[in-house]
C-alpha cells in the first residue's frame, strides 16, 4: 500500500510555472507508475500526465504538452509535475495517484491510491 502527499500549488499569474511534489510512502515506490489528474470547478478530473515506474516512458494530455513535465526520483519516493507557461484554463485541483504495476496509464479508474489535491490557481 502507499500514501501520497501533494505539495507545491499556489496562486500563480499566466505564463508563470509551479512545481507539484508527490512524496509516496512506502518502500516499493519504484513499483508503482504514476501520474497526475487534474478537476477544475464544474468539470470532471482529467488526465494531465502519467510516467512509468522506471521513469523512462511519459505521456502527456495533449492539452499540456510542451508545457508540462512529469519526473520522478524513486530514491526519494518522489514524483514531480513542473508546470510551465500556464494558462488561466490550468486552474485546477491537481491529484497525483499511484498504479501497482508497470505501464504508463492515462486511465484514472486504473489508479489504486490517490493524494488528497493541490490546489493551482492561474490568474490572468
Amino acid at each position: 500500500q502507499v500514501q501520497l502527499v501533494e505539495s507545491g500549488g499556489g496562486l500563480v499569474q499566466a505564463g508563470g510555472s509551479l512545481r507539484l511534489s508527490c512524496a509516496a510512502s512506502g518502500r516499493t515506490f519504484s513499483a508503482y507508475a504514476m501520474g497526475w489528474f487534474r478537476q477544475a470547478p464544474g468539470k470532471e478530473r482529467e488526465f494531465v500526465a502519467a510516467i512509468s515506474w522506471s521513469g523512462d516512458s511519459t505521456e502527456y494530455a495533449d492539452s499540456v504538452k510542451g508545457r508540462f513535465t512529469i519526473s520522478r526520483v524513486n530514491a526519494k519516493n518522489t514524483v514531480y509535475l513542473q508546470m510551465n507557461s500556464l494558462k488561466p484554463e490550468d486552474t485546477a485541483v491537481y491529484y497525483c495517484a499511484a498504479h501497482y504495476g508497470p505501464g504508463l496509464i492515462a486511465d484514472q479508474n486504473e489508479y489504486g491510491y490517490w493524494g488528497q489535491g493541490t490546489q493551482v490557481t492561474v490568474s490572468s
